[in-house]
């Protein structure tokens, strides 16, 4: 009988440690203070589930969560279709190919602070250069720092420039992986352009869109950094997504028992709504 060689664990054995560090105690922390109420001074009082009935119950809550779904949704039905149009039209041979995947992966590289401060500035209305050109060049009354639907107009745009590349870059993959012979069968058949696209391009892009539209919505979702640059949740309420309402709740208020309850509950929403996802998707492939 032939034993297996079980040496190769030792090969996992650091990353389940660097996981174990970098989640499971900061998970077990959240948890802890989700049930207790401290005062400072390290002493805590148990609360049980009280902070998850309260946040379950808030308003506030409920409003928040809505803009993050509104954000989120908002999101996807204008990255992914945009996306895929785009990977559609770039050129699959030639000196182009790799100019344009690296135009594609440009905004990617920039980090989320410098991108909301980037179009933080671009967008003032009196001094950044979009703004000045919609409000005295077009005579469009745009002010995100006074206009609730500008602000989502400009975080939305902001997202979308800096994340549909994700979206490009993996149907590109996707696009090229399909072999020839395919698109062969479909000329010898007369195939129009949107029959090869529906039947044979879709389909086999069918795995890298499941895994673009996982990873936009987990970020879109989870979305902190740029917002919050650009807007601050602003003006009013109106762009204070759950992560950010998150964050001034356990800094802003200092509130730990609430927002770690939050914090779970959104955890959560991203993980049930993430599984929801990828069920739908690989439904007909699990048949």
């Amino acid at each position: 009988m032939k034993t297996e060689n079980q040496k190769a664990w030792f090969f996992v054995l650091p990353v389940l440690l660097l996981v174990a560090f970098n989640a499971l105690i900061p998970m077990m922390t959240v948890v802890n203070y989700s049930v207790q109420e401290t005062f400072g001074d390290n002493v805590f009082f148990w609360q049980g589930l009280d902070w998850f009935e309260q946040i379950l119950r808030s308003d506030r809550f409920h409003a928040a969560l809505g803009r993050q779904f509104l954000f989120t949704f908002l999101i996807l039905i204008i990255e992914v279709p945009l996306g895929i149009a785009i990977a559609l039209s770039m050129p699959r041979k030639g000196f182009w190919v790799p100019v344009c995947l690296v135009l594609m992966a440009l905004p990617m590289l920039i980090p989320w602070n410098v991108v909301g401060a980037m179009w933080n500035i671009f967008t003032l209305p009196d001094i950044g250069l979009l703004g000045y050109f919609l409000n005295h060049t077009l005579g469009i009354n745009y002010d995100m720092t006074q206009d609730p639907v500008a602000a989502w107009v400009t975080i939305v745009t902001m997202d979308v420039w800096h994340w549909t590349s994700l979206v490009v870059l993996l149907s590109y993959a996707g696009l090229v992986s399909i072999p020839d012979a395919y698109y062969q069968a479909a000329k010898i058949d007369g195939a129009s352009n949107w029959a090869v696209f529906r039947f044979i391009q879709l389909p086999k892009m069918k795995t890298v869109l499941t895994i673009a539209i996982l990873l936009r919505f987990m970020d879109s979702f989870n979305i902190y950094t740029e917002p919050f640059v650009l807007t601050g949740g602003g003006p009013g309420n109106s762009t204070t997504l759950l992560s950010i309402d998150l964050v001034k709740i356990a800094l802003g208020q200092f509130d730990l028992g609430p927002a770690a309850a939050m914090s779970l509950i959104y955890f959560a929403i991203t993980l049930l709504v993430s599984w929801l996802f990828y069920t739908l998707m690989t439904k007909d492939d699990q048949n």
